[in-house]
């Protein structure tokens, strides 16, 4: 039978080509809480793989609170917010985030990613501009192509190329929206949010900042960069998750009250998806209350922080700008030592966990060059930390030139 009559033929070739390439991805499956030590397969390792940058996931008040939900609101909102699915304890959630964040107000929405897709496309359509930072997340990439906007990436970080972009390209076009993460995720840098904010400013433009590596891990009070930068009060949309140091599921938009009106009506991800699960809003509420409330886990993990990168430099000679294996700039809890090629990153994460460190092996088309990605938690103990430099220490010897 020919493709024509056999139309999945292709996809069998496709998985062939993804597998040469080293390429190919599956699950692992973790047992029991999520914490600083999991069971991978039911082997006991150090966790070095999760955005749980505080430990709450695990935490029993998260716990107590989703079960609470459970039992007075069941387990599902059965519906989208505008019908059926709106409970309170939603319109909770979005004080304290709008109170966390310092904005007029927020909304909440199933996922991050739907937070991204609804809100540029609900900002901005064919008749404008976005201006995108290359290392974007997949989610804000998806969601300029899908508002059908005209779409230009600048250089990482770039500001000379933004500002000759604006100079060149915003007159052109109705409105101007431009998208950039605050922590890069896969690389563990920051957004020069300030300067971006400056040129929103003077050019006229909308400016999206996501978030969702930053809420409680940067800023005073775990605001996130915005308020690490000095950039509060300023007209912005901040975008961000609940995932991830707030340890639940979901994603928010925090801002001026009339954008918040406008994306209840116009956000087609928000309006058209069934509103978060009581559990999963509950344990985000209590999340946003403990980190206001113990600033001492933010410290805690920026102790932890600051001692692994300084190891990595001193004591395995991992500096950036040098031939790999080499230190990728930080200034988050991602940090990234960049390899040579796919093969070598996957022989690395398999060594390691071999000797009980879980951590990432990343590999294009997910980031351009492969990268063994660590990220660090409140809850590590330096034996946790210790016990990685060691055993980094033997597999770089044993596996790189």
């Amino acid at each position: 039978m020919s493709s024509e009559t056999e139309p999945y033929t292709w996809i069998e070739q496709a998985l062939k080509t993804i597998h040469q390439a080293d390429w190919h991805r599956s699950v692992k499956t973790i047992q029991g809480r999520p914490g600083a030590v999991v069971y991978l397969e039911g082997k006991p390792v150090i966790n070095f793989a999760s955005n749980d940058y505080l430990g709450l996931a695990g935490d029993e008040r998260l716990i107590q609170a989703a079960i609470a939900a459970v039992q007075e609101y069941g387990t599902g909102s059965t519906g989208s917010r505008l019908l059926s699915g709106h409970r309170e304890l939603h319109r909770e959630l979005e004080r304290a985030i709008a109170q966390l964040k310092q904005t007029e107000d927020a909304l909440v929405f199933s996922s991050g990613y739907l937070a991204n897709l609804g809100t540029i496309n609900a900002l901005v359509g064919k008749r404008d501009l976005i201006l995108a930072d290359q290392y974007n997340h997949a989610s804000l990439k998806n969601g300029a192509i899908l508002s059908r906007a005209t779409i230009l990436e600048y250089p990482h970080g770039d500001m000379e190329k933004v500002k000759q972009m604006l100079e060149e390209q915003r007159t052109h076009y109705r409105r101007c929206l431009i998208l950039t993460d605050s922590i890069f995720s896969m690389d563990g840098d920051l957004c020069p949010l300030p300067q971006l904010q400056d040129l929103a400013e003077a050019f006229g433009c909308m400016l999206l900042v996501d978030e969702a590596h930053a809420t409680g891990v940067l800023g005073t009070s775990g605001a996130g960069c915005v308020e690490q930068m000095g950039c509060t009060g300023r007209p912005l949309i901040q975008m961000g998750t609940l995932s991830k140091a707030v340890g639940s599921l979901g994603g928010y938009v925090a801002g001026s009250a009339d954008l918040i009106d406008f994306l209840r009506n116009r956000a087609s991800s928000w309006i058209y998806t069934t509103g978060l699960s009581p559990a999963d809003t509950a344990a985000a509420m209590a999340a946003i209350q403990i980190i206001q409330q113990e600033p001492q886990r933010r410290t805690q993990l920026w102790q932890n922080v600051h001692w692994l990168k300084q190891a990595l430099i001193d004591e395995l000679g991992l500096v950036h700008g040098t031939t790999p294996p080499s230190l990728l700039p930080s200034a988050s809890p991602i940090l990234c030592i960049q390899v040579s090629n796919p093969t070598t990153v996957l022989q690395l994460g398999r060594s390691l966990l071999e000797q009980g460190i879980f951590a990432s092996a990343v590999r294009p088309p997910t980031v351009p060059t492969s990268r063994l990605r660590i990220t660090v938690m409140a809850t590590h103990k330096f034996a946790h930390l210790e016990q990685f430099i060691t055993a980094l220490r033997s597999n770089l010897q044993n596996l790189l030139p």
